[in-house]
Protein backbone atom coordinates (compact mmCIF):
# COMPACT_ATOMS: atom_id res chain seq x y z
CA UNK A 1 0.00 0.00 0.00
CA UNK A 2 2.83 2.33 0.78
CA UNK A 3 3.76 2.71 -3.02
CA UNK A 4 -0.34 3.08 -4.04
CA UNK A 5 -0.12 6.33 -1.39
CA UNK A 6 3.79 7.42 -3.22
CA UNK A 7 1.89 7.28 -6.45
CA UNK A 8 -1.48 9.19 -5.72
CA UNK A 9 0.79 11.99 -3.03
CA UNK A 10 2.95 12.49 -6.76
CA UNK A 11 0.11 12.79 -9.16
CA UNK A 12 -1.09 15.07 -6.27
CA UNK A 13 2.00 17.22 -6.34
CA UNK A 14 1.73 17.44 -10.34
CA UNK A 15 -1.64 18.93 -10.00
CA UNK A 16 -1.45 21.11 -7.36
CA UNK A 17 1.99 22.49 -6.97
CA UNK A 18 1.65 25.33 -9.57
CA UNK A 19 -1.57 26.35 -8.72
CA UNK A 20 -0.92 29.58 -6.79
CA UNK A 21 0.69 30.79 -10.25
CA UNK A 22 -2.59 32.19 -11.71
CA UNK A 23 -0.70 34.22 -14.50
CA UNK A 24 -0.29 30.99 -16.02
CA UNK A 25 -1.89 28.20 -17.62
CA UNK A 26 -2.65 24.74 -16.48
CA UNK A 27 -0.41 23.08 -18.99
CA UNK A 28 2.40 24.60 -18.10
CA UNK A 29 1.47 23.76 -14.39
CA UNK A 30 1.65 20.65 -15.14
CA UNK A 31 5.03 21.06 -17.12
CA UNK A 32 6.87 23.10 -14.80
CA UNK A 33 5.78 20.30 -11.92
CA UNK A 34 6.97 17.50 -14.06
CA UNK A 35 10.02 18.47 -15.90
CA UNK A 36 12.39 18.02 -12.26
CA UNK A 37 10.63 14.31 -11.79
CA UNK A 38 11.83 13.85 -15.42
CA UNK A 39 14.89 15.19 -15.52
CA UNK A 40 16.31 12.72 -12.05
CA UNK A 41 15.37 9.52 -13.70
CA UNK A 42 16.64 10.47 -17.19
CA UNK A 43 19.73 11.37 -15.60
CA UNK A 44 19.81 8.14 -13.14
CA UNK A 45 18.98 5.55 -15.82
CA UNK A 46 21.55 6.92 -18.97
CA UNK A 47 24.75 7.24 -16.81
CA UNK A 48 27.74 6.86 -19.03
CA UNK A 49 30.78 4.54 -19.76
CA UNK A 50 32.90 5.60 -22.03
CA UNK A 51 31.02 8.46 -22.98
CA UNK A 52 28.46 5.97 -24.61
CA UNK A 53 25.08 5.11 -22.13
CA UNK A 54 25.69 1.97 -20.57
CA UNK A 55 21.80 0.48 -21.16
CA UNK A 56 22.16 1.24 -24.90
CA UNK A 57 25.85 -0.72 -24.69
CA UNK A 58 23.76 -3.67 -22.72
CA UNK A 59 20.74 -3.38 -25.36
CA UNK A 60 23.30 -3.98 -28.34
CA UNK A 61 25.77 -6.44 -27.20
CA UNK A 62 23.07 -8.77 -25.85
CA UNK A 63 20.79 -8.52 -29.32
CA UNK A 64 24.31 -9.35 -31.26
CA UNK A 65 25.07 -12.03 -28.81
CA UNK A 66 21.10 -13.87 -29.12
CA UNK A 67 21.43 -13.31 -32.93
CA UNK A 68 24.62 -15.30 -33.17
CA UNK A 69 23.98 -17.92 -30.64
CA UNK A 70 20.76 -18.86 -31.98
CA UNK A 71 22.02 -18.78 -35.56
CA UNK A 72 20.38 -15.74 -36.91
CA UNK A 73 16.90 -16.19 -36.16
CA UNK A 74 15.98 -13.15 -37.49
CA UNK A 75 15.83 -14.48 -40.49
CA UNK A 76 16.53 -18.57 -40.15
CA UNK A 77 13.15 -18.82 -39.16
CA UNK A 78 11.25 -15.70 -40.24
CA UNK A 79 8.98 -17.95 -43.06
CA UNK A 80 8.14 -20.04 -39.53
CA UNK A 81 6.85 -17.18 -37.76
CA UNK A 82 4.46 -16.51 -40.47
CA UNK A 83 3.41 -19.54 -40.69
CA UNK A 84 2.97 -19.80 -36.92
CA UNK A 85 0.44 -16.52 -37.47
CA UNK A 86 -1.46 -17.62 -39.87
CA UNK A 87 -2.31 -21.18 -38.47
CA UNK A 88 -0.53 -23.45 -40.49
CA UNK A 89 0.77 -25.16 -37.55
CA UNK A 90 -2.25 -25.18 -34.91
CA UNK A 91 -2.90 -28.87 -35.18
CA UNK A 92 0.28 -29.64 -33.59
CA UNK A 93 0.63 -26.82 -30.86
CA UNK A 94 -3.74 -27.38 -29.63
CA UNK A 95 -4.73 -30.22 -31.32
CA UNK A 96 -2.69 -32.42 -32.46
CA UNK A 97 -2.64 -35.17 -29.74
CA UNK A 98 -7.30 -35.53 -29.75
CA UNK A 99 -7.04 -35.56 -33.41
CA UNK A 100 -3.93 -37.96 -33.83
CA UNK A 101 -5.21 -40.55 -31.16
CA UNK A 102 -8.89 -39.89 -30.55
CA UNK A 103 -11.24 -39.73 -27.96
CA UNK A 104 -10.33 -43.08 -26.34
CA UNK A 105 -6.71 -42.85 -26.29
CA UNK A 106 -6.05 -45.28 -29.26
CA UNK A 107 -2.97 -44.02 -32.05
CA UNK A 108 -4.97 -44.09 -35.30
CA UNK A 109 -2.82 -42.07 -37.17
CA UNK A 110 1.12 -41.02 -37.31
CA UNK A 111 2.40 -39.45 -34.10
CA UNK A 112 3.03 -35.81 -34.90
CA UNK A 113 3.40 -35.29 -31.52
CA UNK A 114 6.31 -37.63 -30.87
CA UNK A 115 8.38 -35.08 -29.04
CA UNK A 116 5.56 -34.34 -26.34
CA UNK A 117 4.75 -37.87 -25.63
CA UNK A 118 8.60 -38.89 -25.08
CA UNK A 119 9.15 -36.12 -23.01
CA UNK A 120 6.17 -37.34 -20.90
CA UNK A 121 7.42 -40.78 -21.18
CA UNK A 122 10.62 -40.25 -19.92
CA UNK A 123 8.97 -37.91 -16.91
CA UNK A 124 7.05 -41.12 -15.68
CA UNK A 125 10.19 -43.34 -16.12
CA UNK A 126 7.63 -45.37 -18.78
CA UNK A 127 9.63 -45.95 -21.91
CA UNK A 128 6.91 -49.07 -23.09
CA UNK A 129 3.46 -47.61 -23.82
CA UNK A 130 1.76 -44.23 -23.96
CA UNK A 131 -1.74 -44.36 -21.66
CA UNK A 132 -4.56 -42.19 -21.65
CA UNK A 133 -3.48 -40.68 -18.42
CA UNK A 134 -0.75 -39.07 -20.95
CA UNK A 135 -2.72 -38.10 -23.55
CA UNK A 136 -5.05 -35.92 -21.38
CA UNK A 137 -2.17 -34.18 -19.87
CA UNK A 138 -1.05 -33.11 -23.33
CA UNK A 139 -4.68 -32.17 -24.14
CA UNK A 140 -4.60 -29.83 -20.73
CA UNK A 141 -1.53 -28.48 -21.91
CA UNK A 142 -2.91 -27.24 -24.97
CA UNK A 143 -5.97 -25.34 -22.99
CA UNK A 144 -3.60 -22.53 -21.64
CA UNK A 145 -4.01 -19.09 -22.85
CA UNK A 146 -6.94 -16.74 -23.84
CA UNK A 147 -5.68 -15.22 -27.20
CA UNK A 148 -4.38 -16.73 -30.73
CA UNK A 149 -1.25 -16.10 -32.31
CA UNK A 150 -2.68 -13.46 -34.31
CA UNK A 151 -4.16 -11.65 -31.36
CA UNK A 152 -1.15 -11.53 -29.36
CA UNK A 153 1.08 -10.06 -32.25
CA UNK A 154 -1.94 -7.84 -32.83
CA UNK A 155 -1.96 -7.00 -28.94
CA UNK A 156 1.92 -6.49 -29.03
CA UNK A 157 2.44 -4.46 -32.17
CA UNK A 158 0.22 -2.33 -30.95
CA UNK A 159 2.19 -1.61 -27.81
CA UNK A 160 5.05 -0.91 -30.11
CA UNK A 161 3.67 0.31 -33.61
CA UNK A 162 2.54 3.61 -31.86
CA UNK A 163 3.73 7.27 -32.22
CA UNK A 164 7.48 6.22 -31.42
CA UNK A 165 7.24 5.25 -35.74
CA UNK A 166 5.86 8.78 -36.62
CA UNK A 167 7.06 11.16 -33.74
CA UNK A 168 10.09 9.06 -32.79
CA UNK A 169 11.41 8.97 -36.10
CA UNK A 170 10.96 12.25 -36.89
CA UNK A 171 13.06 13.36 -33.29
CA UNK A 172 15.96 10.78 -34.43
CA UNK A 173 16.07 12.23 -38.07
CA UNK A 174 15.45 15.99 -36.31
CA UNK A 175 18.70 15.32 -34.19
CA UNK A 176 20.89 12.84 -36.37
CA UNK A 177 20.04 13.17 -39.65
CA UNK A 178 19.24 11.14 -42.15
CA UNK A 179 21.95 8.65 -41.09
CA UNK A 180 19.82 7.52 -37.96
CA UNK A 181 17.58 5.74 -40.04
CA UNK A 182 20.72 3.33 -40.86
CA UNK A 183 21.15 2.40 -37.44
CA UNK A 184 17.41 2.09 -36.20
CA UNK A 185 17.44 -0.05 -39.39
CA UNK A 186 20.22 -2.23 -37.50
CA UNK A 187 18.66 -2.29 -34.37
CA UNK A 188 15.77 -3.24 -35.30
CA UNK A 189 17.10 -6.74 -37.27
CA UNK A 190 19.24 -7.39 -33.88
CA UNK A 191 16.09 -6.51 -31.66
CA UNK A 192 14.55 -9.04 -33.69
CA UNK A 193 16.60 -12.11 -31.74
CA UNK A 194 15.99 -10.23 -28.25
CA UNK A 195 12.29 -10.55 -28.78
CA UNK A 196 12.19 -14.11 -29.46
CA UNK A 197 13.87 -14.90 -25.86
CA UNK A 198 11.72 -12.97 -24.01
CA UNK A 199 8.92 -13.85 -25.51
CA UNK A 200 9.64 -17.51 -25.52
CA UNK A 201 10.22 -17.36 -22.04
CA UNK A 202 6.94 -15.37 -21.19
CA UNK A 203 5.01 -18.10 -22.70
CA UNK A 204 7.58 -21.10 -21.01
CA UNK A 205 7.32 -19.75 -17.36
CA UNK A 206 3.54 -17.83 -17.13
CA UNK A 207 0.96 -18.71 -14.68
CA UNK A 208 -2.40 -19.79 -15.62
CA UNK A 209 -5.53 -18.58 -13.10
CA UNK A 210 -8.25 -21.13 -11.61
CA UNK A 211 -10.38 -19.27 -14.49
CA UNK A 212 -8.26 -19.39 -17.41
CA UNK A 213 -6.50 -15.81 -17.00
CA UNK A 214 -3.38 -15.74 -17.78
CA UNK A 215 -0.64 -13.91 -15.88
CA UNK A 216 2.76 -14.05 -17.51
CA UNK A 217 6.13 -11.38 -18.55
CA UNK A 218 9.38 -11.05 -16.85
CA UNK A 219 8.22 -11.36 -13.61
CA UNK A 220 6.96 -14.84 -13.56
CA UNK A 221 10.12 -15.86 -15.72
CA UNK A 222 12.52 -13.74 -13.43
CA UNK A 223 11.27 -15.54 -9.92
CA UNK A 224 10.55 -19.21 -11.75
CA UNK A 225 13.25 -19.41 -13.94
CA UNK A 226 16.02 -18.03 -11.40
CA UNK A 227 14.42 -20.50 -8.95
CA UNK A 228 15.37 -23.37 -11.37
CA UNK A 229 18.95 -21.95 -11.65
CA UNK A 230 19.71 -21.66 -7.52
CA UNK A 231 19.07 -18.08 -7.80
CA UNK A 232 15.18 -17.69 -6.27
CA UNK A 233 16.57 -14.46 -4.22
CA UNK A 234 17.73 -12.78 -7.17
CA UNK A 235 15.27 -13.47 -9.29
CA UNK A 236 12.50 -12.37 -6.58
CA UNK A 237 14.18 -8.66 -6.41
CA UNK A 238 15.24 -9.03 -10.17
CA UNK A 239 11.62 -9.62 -10.92
CA UNK A 240 10.47 -6.80 -8.15
CA UNK A 241 12.46 -3.98 -9.65
CA UNK A 242 11.11 -4.95 -13.22
CA UNK A 243 7.39 -4.43 -12.33
CA UNK A 244 8.36 -1.09 -10.91
CA UNK A 245 9.71 -0.13 -14.02
CA UNK A 246 7.07 -1.92 -16.41
CA UNK A 247 4.19 0.48 -14.40
CA UNK A 248 6.75 3.05 -14.80
CA UNK A 249 7.08 2.54 -18.65
CA UNK A 250 3.07 2.07 -18.78
CA UNK A 251 2.89 5.82 -17.53
CA UNK A 252 5.50 7.24 -19.88
CA UNK A 253 6.28 5.75 -22.98
CA UNK A 254 3.18 3.70 -23.21
CA UNK A 255 0.87 6.61 -22.33
CA UNK A 256 1.89 9.65 -21.96
CA UNK A 257 4.34 9.98 -24.71
CA UNK A 258 1.55 8.64 -26.64
CA UNK A 259 -1.09 11.06 -25.50
CA UNK A 260 1.72 13.92 -25.60
CA UNK A 261 1.85 13.77 -30.02
CA UNK A 262 -1.77 12.93 -30.26
CA UNK A 263 -2.57 16.69 -28.15
CA UNK A 264 0.21 17.94 -30.58
CA UNK A 265 -1.90 17.22 -34.05
CA UNK A 266 -5.42 17.51 -32.18
CA UNK A 267 -4.16 21.31 -31.45
CA UNK A 268 -2.43 22.13 -34.91
CA UNK A 269 -5.51 20.22 -36.63
CA UNK A 270 -8.41 22.49 -34.62
CA UNK A 271 -5.96 25.89 -33.85
CA UNK A 272 -5.97 25.89 -30.35
CA UNK A 273 -4.03 27.80 -28.50
CA UNK A 274 -5.62 27.94 -24.96
CA UNK A 275 -3.10 27.40 -22.56
CA UNK A 276 -5.73 24.45 -20.89
CA UNK A 277 -6.36 22.86 -24.32
CA UNK A 278 -3.95 19.95 -23.61
CA UNK A 279 -5.25 19.72 -20.27
CA UNK A 280 -8.78 19.02 -21.79
CA UNK A 281 -7.59 17.04 -24.89
CA UNK A 282 -6.31 14.37 -22.25
CA UNK A 283 -9.48 14.27 -20.11
CA UNK A 284 -10.88 13.06 -23.00
CA UNK A 285 -8.53 10.58 -24.76
CA UNK A 286 -8.63 9.69 -20.60
CA UNK A 287 -11.90 8.65 -21.01
CA UNK A 288 -12.02 6.81 -24.25
CA UNK A 289 -9.25 4.85 -23.18
CA UNK A 290 -10.89 4.30 -19.90
CA UNK A 291 -13.94 2.84 -21.56
CA UNK A 292 -11.50 -0.15 -23.30
CA UNK A 293 -9.38 -0.83 -20.83
CA UNK A 294 -11.98 -1.96 -18.49
CA UNK A 295 -12.73 -5.26 -20.60
CA UNK A 296 -9.39 -6.53 -20.22
CA UNK A 297 -7.12 -8.61 -22.31
CA UNK A 298 -9.84 -10.33 -24.06
CA UNK A 299 -10.97 -6.93 -25.19
CA UNK A 300 -7.69 -5.35 -25.64
CA UNK A 301 -7.30 -8.13 -28.36
CA UNK A 302 -10.77 -7.92 -29.81
CA UNK A 303 -10.24 -3.91 -30.73
CA UNK A 304 -6.24 -3.87 -31.28
CA UNK A 305 -6.99 -7.30 -34.11
CA UNK A 306 -8.97 -4.78 -35.81
CA UNK A 307 -7.31 -1.57 -35.26
CA UNK A 308 -3.90 -2.14 -35.69
CA UNK A 309 -3.85 -3.68 -39.29
CA UNK A 310 -6.09 -1.11 -40.50
CA UNK A 311 -4.48 1.71 -38.86
CA UNK A 312 -0.68 0.81 -40.25
CA UNK A 313 -2.12 -0.28 -43.67
CA UNK A 314 -4.12 3.44 -44.14
CA UNK A 315 -0.29 5.23 -42.72
CA UNK A 316 1.81 2.86 -44.96
CA UNK A 317 -0.48 3.06 -47.93
CA UNK A 318 0.73 7.06 -47.31
CA UNK A 319 4.28 6.73 -47.38
CA UNK A 320 3.75 4.27 -49.92
CA UNK A 321 2.24 7.22 -52.19
CA UNK A 322 4.45 9.98 -51.35
CA UNK A 323 7.80 7.61 -51.88
CA UNK A 324 5.71 6.80 -55.29
CA UNK A 325 4.98 9.84 -56.53
CA UNK A 326 8.77 10.91 -55.55
CA UNK A 327 10.24 7.58 -56.75
CA UNK A 328 13.41 9.28 -59.00
CA UNK A 329 14.20 10.71 -55.39
CA UNK A 330 14.27 6.72 -53.78
CA UNK A 331 17.89 6.25 -54.39
CA UNK A 332 18.74 9.30 -53.65
CA UNK A 333 16.95 9.11 -50.06
CA UNK A 334 18.49 5.14 -49.68
CA UNK A 335 22.57 6.95 -50.66
CA UNK A 336 22.04 9.73 -48.50
CA UNK A 337 21.11 7.71 -45.73
CA UNK A 338 23.82 5.33 -45.85
CA UNK A 339 26.12 8.47 -46.32
CA UNK A 340 24.85 10.09 -43.38
CA UNK A 341 25.01 6.66 -41.07
CA UNK A 342 29.13 6.81 -41.55
CA UNK A 343 29.70 10.43 -41.99
CA UNK A 344 26.63 12.59 -40.46
CA UNK A 345 26.43 16.50 -41.12
CA UNK A 346 23.79 17.33 -38.82
CA UNK A 347 24.59 20.10 -36.32
CA UNK A 348 25.58 18.85 -32.77
CA UNK A 349 25.35 15.08 -33.43
CA UNK A 350 28.96 14.66 -32.35
CA UNK A 351 30.32 12.25 -35.37
CA UNK A 352 29.33 8.44 -36.27
CA UNK A 353 28.70 7.82 -32.52
CA UNK A 354 26.22 10.43 -31.97
CA UNK A 355 24.22 8.97 -35.10
CA UNK A 356 24.74 5.58 -34.12
CA UNK A 357 23.43 6.36 -30.37
CA UNK A 358 20.48 8.31 -32.03
CA UNK A 359 19.29 5.32 -34.19
CA UNK A 360 19.83 2.92 -31.55
CA UNK A 361 17.47 4.59 -28.90
CA UNK A 362 14.46 6.05 -31.10
CA UNK A 363 14.14 2.22 -32.41
CA UNK A 364 14.81 0.77 -28.73
CA UNK A 365 11.98 2.77 -27.54
CA UNK A 366 9.77 2.40 -30.68
CA UNK A 367 10.03 -1.76 -30.60
CA UNK A 368 11.10 -2.19 -27.16
CA UNK A 369 12.86 -5.31 -27.90
CA UNK A 370 14.73 -6.14 -24.79
CA UNK A 371 12.42 -4.72 -22.18
CA UNK A 372 10.86 -7.47 -21.92
CA UNK A 373 7.14 -5.93 -22.32
CA UNK A 374 6.08 -7.22 -24.75
CA UNK A 375 6.49 -10.74 -23.41
CA UNK A 376 3.69 -9.80 -21.17
CA UNK A 377 0.99 -9.75 -23.82
CA UNK A 378 2.59 -12.99 -25.92
CA UNK A 379 2.12 -14.91 -22.58
CA UNK A 380 -1.26 -14.83 -23.26
CA UNK A 381 -1.12 -17.16 -26.31
CA UNK A 382 -3.27 -20.16 -26.95
CA UNK A 383 0.20 -22.85 -27.20
CA UNK A 384 1.80 -25.91 -25.74
CA UNK A 385 5.06 -24.70 -27.54
CA UNK A 386 6.37 -21.80 -25.80
CA UNK A 387 9.04 -21.55 -28.74
CA UNK A 388 5.68 -20.82 -31.18
CA UNK A 389 5.26 -17.71 -29.68
CA UNK A 390 8.81 -16.40 -29.38
CA UNK A 391 9.06 -17.02 -33.53
CA UNK A 392 5.92 -14.63 -33.64
CA UNK A 393 7.31 -12.45 -31.73
CA UNK A 394 10.53 -11.64 -33.90
CA UNK A 395 8.32 -10.01 -36.71
CA UNK A 396 7.27 -7.17 -34.32
CA UNK A 397 10.86 -5.48 -34.74
CA UNK A 398 10.62 -5.93 -38.14
CA UNK A 399 7.06 -4.55 -38.73
CA UNK A 400 7.51 -2.27 -36.51
CA UNK A 401 11.43 -0.81 -36.77
CA UNK A 402 12.54 -2.07 -40.55
CA UNK A 403 8.85 -1.59 -42.33
CA UNK A 404 7.26 1.36 -40.87
CA UNK A 405 9.87 3.80 -39.05
CA UNK A 406 11.81 3.21 -42.50
CA UNK A 407 9.09 4.31 -44.50
CA UNK A 408 8.38 7.24 -42.34
CA UNK A 409 12.25 8.28 -42.33
CA UNK A 410 12.02 8.34 -46.76
CA UNK A 411 9.01 10.28 -46.33
CA UNK A 412 10.69 12.83 -44.37
CA UNK A 413 14.11 12.81 -46.09
CA UNK A 414 12.35 12.88 -49.18
CA UNK A 415 10.49 16.12 -48.33
CA UNK A 416 13.77 17.80 -47.07
CA UNK A 417 15.39 17.37 -50.31
CA UNK A 418 13.34 20.74 -50.66
CA UNK A 419 15.71 22.21 -48.24
CA UNK A 420 12.74 22.75 -45.51
CA UNK A 421 14.79 22.55 -42.24
CA UNK A 422 18.13 21.81 -40.93
CA UNK A 423 19.21 18.55 -39.57
CA UNK A 424 19.83 18.88 -35.62
CA UNK A 425 17.64 21.61 -35.10
CA UNK A 426 17.96 23.49 -31.66
CA UNK A 427 19.79 20.20 -30.44
CA UNK A 428 16.27 18.92 -28.81
CA UNK A 429 14.34 17.27 -31.27
CA UNK A 430 12.74 20.81 -32.87
CA UNK A 431 12.95 22.29 -36.44
CA UNK A 432 12.26 25.51 -37.99
CA UNK A 433 10.14 25.20 -40.91
CA UNK A 434 8.53 28.20 -43.20
CA UNK A 435 9.62 30.28 -39.69
CA UNK A 436 7.74 28.13 -37.41
CA UNK A 437 9.18 25.46 -34.79
CA UNK A 438 8.07 22.00 -35.09
CA UNK A 439 9.20 18.97 -33.37
CA UNK A 440 8.04 15.28 -33.26
CA UNK A 441 4.58 14.32 -34.87
CA UNK A 442 4.43 18.07 -36.05
CA UNK A 443 7.57 17.11 -38.63
CA UNK A 444 6.09 14.22 -40.27
CA UNK A 445 2.60 16.36 -40.43
CA UNK A 446 4.29 18.57 -42.33
CA UNK A 447 6.13 16.37 -44.35
CA UNK A 448 2.58 14.49 -45.49
CA UNK A 449 0.79 17.89 -45.84
CA UNK A 450 3.89 18.74 -49.00
CA UNK A 451 2.36 15.98 -50.70
CA UNK A 452 -1.60 15.09 -49.56
CA UNK A 453 -4.21 17.52 -49.46
CA UNK A 454 -6.12 17.61 -46.36
CA UNK A 455 -3.27 15.56 -44.86
CA UNK A 456 -3.41 17.05 -41.44
CA UNK A 457 -6.80 15.29 -40.74
CA UNK A 458 -5.38 12.02 -42.15
CA UNK A 459 -1.93 12.47 -39.86
CA UNK A 460 -4.32 13.14 -37.00
CA UNK A 461 -6.57 10.16 -37.47
CA UNK A 462 -2.90 8.14 -37.54
CA UNK A 463 -1.72 9.34 -34.76
CA UNK A 464 -4.78 9.39 -32.16
CA UNK A 465 -5.20 5.66 -33.59
CA UNK A 466 -1.20 4.74 -33.20
CA UNK A 467 -1.63 6.27 -29.38
CA UNK A 468 -4.84 5.24 -28.47
CA UNK A 469 -3.83 1.59 -29.14
CA UNK A 470 -0.39 1.71 -27.88
CA UNK A 471 -1.83 2.63 -24.53
CA UNK A 472 -4.70 0.03 -24.09
CA UNK A 473 -1.89 -2.27 -24.96
CA UNK A 474 0.22 -0.95 -22.32
CA UNK A 475 -2.42 -0.24 -19.80
CA UNK A 476 -2.52 -4.26 -19.80
CA UNK A 477 1.32 -4.95 -19.15
CA UNK A 478 1.80 -2.46 -16.27
CA UNK A 479 -1.59 -3.63 -14.63
CA UNK A 480 0.30 -6.97 -15.13
CA UNK A 481 3.44 -5.53 -12.83
CA UNK A 482 0.85 -4.01 -10.47
CA UNK A 483 -0.68 -6.99 -9.73
CA UNK A 484 2.66 -8.94 -9.70
CA UNK A 485 2.91 -6.33 -6.62
CA UNK A 486 -0.04 -5.46 -4.67
CA UNK A 487 -2.34 -8.72 -5.78
CA UNK A 488 -4.76 -9.42 -8.26
CA UNK A 489 -7.89 -7.91 -6.43
CA UNK A 490 -10.50 -5.72 -7.99
CA UNK A 491 -9.29 -2.66 -5.68
CA UNK A 492 -5.83 -2.43 -6.55
CA UNK A 493 -6.47 -3.18 -10.34
CA UNK A 494 -8.78 0.62 -9.79
CA UNK A 495 -6.18 2.39 -7.93
CA UNK A 496 -3.77 1.12 -11.26
CA UNK A 497 -6.71 2.03 -13.74
CA UNK A 498 -7.22 5.41 -12.39
CA UNK A 499 -3.47 6.46 -11.96
CA UNK A 500 -2.81 5.51 -16.01
CA UNK A 501 -5.72 7.27 -16.59
CA UNK A 502 -3.97 10.42 -15.04
CA UNK A 503 -0.99 10.50 -16.84
CA UNK A 504 -3.10 10.25 -20.09
CA UNK A 505 -3.79 14.02 -18.97
CA UNK A 506 -0.28 14.66 -17.63
CA UNK A 507 1.19 13.50 -20.92
CA UNK A 508 -1.05 15.85 -22.90
CA UNK A 509 -0.56 18.70 -20.74
CA UNK A 510 3.41 18.51 -20.44
CA UNK A 511 6.03 19.45 -23.11
CA UNK A 512 7.72 17.01 -25.43
CA UNK A 513 10.99 17.67 -23.99
CA UNK A 514 10.19 16.65 -20.29
CA UNK A 515 7.84 13.67 -21.31
CA UNK A 516 10.08 11.94 -23.93
CA UNK A 517 12.94 11.90 -21.32
CA UNK A 518 10.78 10.79 -18.44
CA UNK A 519 9.38 7.79 -21.43
CA UNK A 520 13.09 7.19 -22.67
CA UNK A 521 14.30 6.48 -18.86
CA UNK A 522 10.92 4.22 -17.64
CA UNK A 523 11.35 2.15 -21.08
CA UNK A 524 15.18 1.78 -20.77
CA UNK A 525 15.11 0.75 -17.23
CA UNK A 526 13.23 -2.22 -17.86
CA UNK A 527 15.84 -3.62 -19.80
CA UNK A 528 18.73 -3.86 -16.57
CA UNK A 529 16.34 -6.45 -14.49
CA UNK A 530 15.21 -7.93 -17.95
CA UNK A 531 18.40 -8.81 -19.09
CA UNK A 532 18.86 -10.71 -15.92
CA UNK A 533 16.68 -13.14 -16.59
CA UNK A 534 17.58 -13.58 -20.61
CA UNK A 535 20.92 -14.15 -19.54
CA UNK A 536 20.03 -17.06 -17.05
CA UNK A 537 17.57 -18.86 -18.94
CA UNK A 538 18.37 -18.59 -23.26
CA UNK A 539 19.66 -22.13 -22.77
CA UNK A 540 15.91 -22.72 -22.24
CA UNK A 541 14.44 -21.13 -24.87
CA UNK A 542 17.36 -23.26 -27.26
CA UNK A 543 15.65 -26.54 -25.81
CA UNK A 544 12.12 -25.03 -26.73
CA UNK A 545 12.95 -24.05 -30.42
CA UNK A 546 14.36 -27.34 -30.39
CA UNK A 547 11.24 -29.04 -29.52
CA UNK A 548 8.76 -26.57 -31.46
CA UNK A 549 11.01 -26.99 -34.76
CA UNK A 550 10.95 -31.26 -34.13
CA UNK A 551 7.01 -31.70 -33.97
CA UNK A 552 6.80 -28.91 -37.30
CA UNK A 553 9.47 -31.77 -38.97
CA UNK A 554 7.53 -34.42 -38.05
CA UNK A 555 4.29 -33.14 -39.24
CA UNK A 556 5.90 -32.25 -42.91
CA UNK A 557 7.31 -36.04 -42.20
CA UNK A 558 4.13 -37.44 -41.46
CA UNK A 559 2.03 -35.21 -44.93
CA UNK A 560 5.03 -35.99 -47.33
Amino acid sequence: MKHIFTAMLLLTTIFTASAQDAEIGIDQQIDQAFAPISDFFFNLIFFNVFGIPFVLLLLVFSALFFTIYFGFPNFRYFGNAIQTVRGKYEDIENHGAKVLYGEDGIANGVDLNKVDIEQHIENLDNDLAVNNDIVDTIRDESSAGEVSHFQALATAVSGTVGNGNIAGVALAIALGGPGATFWMIVCGLLGMSTKFVECTLGVQYRDVGEDGTVYGGPMYYLTKGLKERGFAVLGKIAAVIFAIFCIGGSFGGGNAAQSNQATIVLKELFSLESTGAGFWIGVVIAVLVGVIIIGGIKRIAQVTEKVVPFMAIMYLAACFYIIAINFSLLDDAFALIMEEAFNPTAIGVGGVIGVLLVGFKRAAFSNEAGAGSASIAHSAVRTKYSASEGLVALLEPFIDTVVICTMTALVIIIFNFGGFFEYGGDGSGAVIIDGMSYEGAGITSKAFHEYIPFSNVFLTIAVVLFAVSTMISWSYYGLQSWKFLFGRGKVADLVYKLLFLSFIVIGAAANMGSIWQFSDAMIFAMIFPNMVGLFFLFPVVKKQLRRYLDAIKLKREALS
